[in-house]
């Protein structure tokens, strides 16, 4: 079966990169359980021990869903004993996910792996999704083969068209693909969600209820007020309701437990080599800190960012050698970021800034400095330059009088930083 797979894949990439207007969406189906969860079911029938990860974005950092399944599993299976690994971030896609994969995860020695990026890549083309999402099942296998995992797709607003229409959205039909491919199977949480809207028992989007009497008369029922993150009271449990509906059918396939077979990849320029790497003192110079652990920042971003320096004097440098084909930083954007001057081998240098309409908080990000490169070795410098940044004029007009109440949050030009990300090897 899966060098069957494998085929397909040949034929479909031989053709080359597909239009993204034209990419074929999927069927709408709830779950397409494939290979099933054999290693995970087989452990919790037997009572035994095991450890849930959870990587994903926004949807999946909320104390909702993610919270909520485990609960569900420890209901269905009380003999055994759970474990949840808290690996998502906010406002991130597959294309982070793939390099803190197993800083966040792959560590702690997870039994199943749910990831969820499906409204997070929305906006990303097939082929990044293709070589992000491969190159987290690869390294999934590589550090243990017996891990099982399972692909989520949660929806937004503007995914409703195409599910009302019996389509997957073109971020989760291009998953589909490598699900396919690997035999992953995968819940689409949308399905009876835009069922239920297009059927009027439920808003989608609207004002939250002020009192528990408004909510309990609320018909239809309140899914988000945003458009995108579900309400943990009533949004959230529609998700776990789809892993209920569909978990008869990811019991009935599947084979004995055992190692998952690593067939030919999808892509054979999948990220599967993506990873953190720690700064160095070294790579620093013109004045940088690093911060100590109680600091607020430290404090806050610790699960994910063992190690924060930060950089407030301009001329600060970050400067390193790779040898490879992608690099970036892992960092912090927020109310008092700073204008960087970055340059890659010999290119005129960009500007890039570390604040952006959203910042009236500080938040993980990412800082890409270069994709598809020439394989070989690379020089990068990033420097904090003396521009006072209008942040005013950057904020979005509605986070603006955050900025005119607060004024001390936005003060100074500070770049934070973590780690690198990196497809190769620093020298």
């Amino acid at each position: 079966m899966h060098t069957l797979r494998a085929l397909v894949a040949a034929v479909i990439f031989s053709c080359g990169t597909i239009a993204l207007a034209d990419y074929p969406l999927r069927n709408a189906v709830e779950c397409h359980p494939r290979d099933g969860l054999p290693n995970f079911l087989s452990k919790v029938d037997a009572g035994e021990e095991v450890k849930v990860a959870y990587l994903g974005g926004s949807i999946t950092a909320a104390p909702g869903w993610r919270v909520q399944s485990l609960e569900w599993m420890q209901q269905q299976y009380p003999e055994a004993s759970f474990a949840g690994i808290p690996a998502a971030i906010g406002g991130t896609g597959s294309d982070l996910g793939v390099y803190r994969l197993e800083r966040d995860a792959l560590q702690h020695n997870p039994d199943l792996l749910f990831v969820e990026f499906a409204v997070n890549d929305g906006s990303a083309s097939p082929e990044q999704i293709h070589k992000a999402m491969e190159g987290i099942v690869r390294q999934t296998w590589l550090a243990n083969p017996r891990t099982d995992i399972c692909f989520v797709y949660t929806l937004n607003k503007s995914m409703l068209p195409d599910l009302q229409a019996g389509k997957m959205p073109r971020a989760a039909s291009a998953m589909e693909e490598l699900a396919d491919h690997y035999g992953i199977p995968s819940i689409h949480f949308g399905v009876e969600v835009a069922r239920m809207e297009a059927a009027g028992e439920l808003i989608f989007q609207g004002t939250k209820p002020k009192t528990n009497t408004e909510a309990d008369a609320e018909k239809p029922l309140l899914f988000s007020t945003d458009g995108v993150h579900p309400l943990i009271e009533t949004g959230h449990p529609l998700y776990v309701q789809a892993i209920a509906r569909s978990w008869p059918k990811l019991q009935q396939v599947g084979d004995e437990p055992g190692d998952h077979r690593l067939v030919d990849p999808l892509r054979t320029d999948n990220w599967q080599d993506a990873h953190l790497v720690s700064i160095r003192p070294d790579m620093l110079s013109g004045g940088w800190e690093k911060l100590p652990t109680e600091h607020t920042l430290s404090k806050r971003f610790q699960r994910n960012m063992p190690d924060l320096y930060q950089a407030t004097k301009p001329g600060a440098k970050l400067s390193f050698t790779f040898t490879g084909t992608a690099v970036g930083v892992f960092d912090i954007v927020g109310p008092d970021g700073g204008s960087l001057s970055v340059r890659l081998d010999d290119a005129e240098p960009s500007t890039r800034n570390r604040i952006d309409g959203y910042c009236t908080y500080h938040r993980m990000s990412k800082l890409n400095i270069g994709t598809e490169l020439t394989p070989g070795t690379h020089k990068v410098e990033i420097t904090l330059t003396p521009e006072n940044l209008d942040k005013h004029k950057i904020l979005f007009e509605r986070n603006r009088a955050d900025l005119e109440a607060h004024p001390e949050k936005y003060q100074g030009e500070t770049w934070y930083v973590a780690a690198l990300m990196v497809i190769g090897e620093v020298e």
